[in-house]
């Protein structure tokens, strides 16, 4: 385990992330998943997934199960239809953030229900603070305001500020930055960061970072500074356990 006396920093490049393509989804991996292996990237901490998911018109995952895992939907541009064995069923729109807490198990589908637009839209899995947690669906919209040139919370442990609530240690807050726009994080001591940019390029402490790409940071008491470099670049930030 790392300990926060020693810097680490991993970059994570959009283009070199695992892929799995066929008829109907384009999907990026950060982490390994499914096929997609790699030892060097198992997930950042309590990370475990960043899926990168474009679903075509009219496709979809079919009804398939999950337990023990915190599971974070976030719609980037069309619709997401979720259906669910705990009798939930919604559209998940660009500004909504759903959580899924699969705990002792859950069924769920989820669908592109236009006939002409695709979905985009990231998932995320986090590993959960304990086994065998009842299974619990929960969705809010932010609006773009509360996001811009600034940190937004829109997950968090105890569900602060109108924030969902994830079961585990962690917050995820979100922004969008104008091209020239900054905001400022300070890593606190014994924490580590990961930055996910969903959309647009932006400058980390320096480092261009493009659409998919990410960096992880476990500097004590480091400040980043992230600016945008182009219009509506949306950025992803999980304060995490070291």
């Amino acid at each position: 385990m790392m300990t926060t006396t020693t810097p680490k920093q991993i970059s994570r490049p959009a283009q070199e992330r695992g892929r799995t393509r066929i008829s109907w989804l384009d999907s990026y991996h950060t982490f390994s998943f499914g096929d997609y292996y790699d030892p060097r990237y198992m997930g950042f901490g309590d990370l475990r997934v960043i899926n990168d998911d474009t679903v075509a018109p009219k496709g979809g995952f079919g009804t398939h199960g999950h337990r023990d895992m915190e599971i974070v939907s976030i719609v980037l541009s069309g619709q997401l239809e979720h259906k669910d064995s705990l009798g939930t069923g919604s559209v998940i729109q660009p500004g909504d953030v759903q959580r899924m807490s699969a705990g002792t198990g859950v069924r769920h589908s989820e669908f592109n229900p236009s006939e002409t637009e695709p979905v985009h839209f990231l998932q995320i899995w986090i590993i959960p603070e304990s086994n065998d947690l009842q299974p619990e669906y929960e969705q809010r919209s932010f609006s773009d305001a509360e996001k811009q040139g600034q940190w937004r919370l829109v997950g968090s442990r105890n569900g602060a500020n109108g924030s969902i609530t994830i079961h585990q240690d962690v917050e995820l807050y979100a922004s969008i930055l104008d091209a020239g726009q900054s905001v400022n994080y300070d890593i606190p001591s014994g924490r580590k960061v990961w930055l996910h940019v969903a959309t647009g390029t932006v400058n980390i402490n320096g480092q261009l970072v493009e659409a998919g790409g990410g960096i992880g940071l476990s500097h004590p008491a480091e400040t980043l500074v992230v600016e945008g470099l182009e219009n509506h670049s949306q950025v992803l930030l999980f304060n995490l356990r070291a």
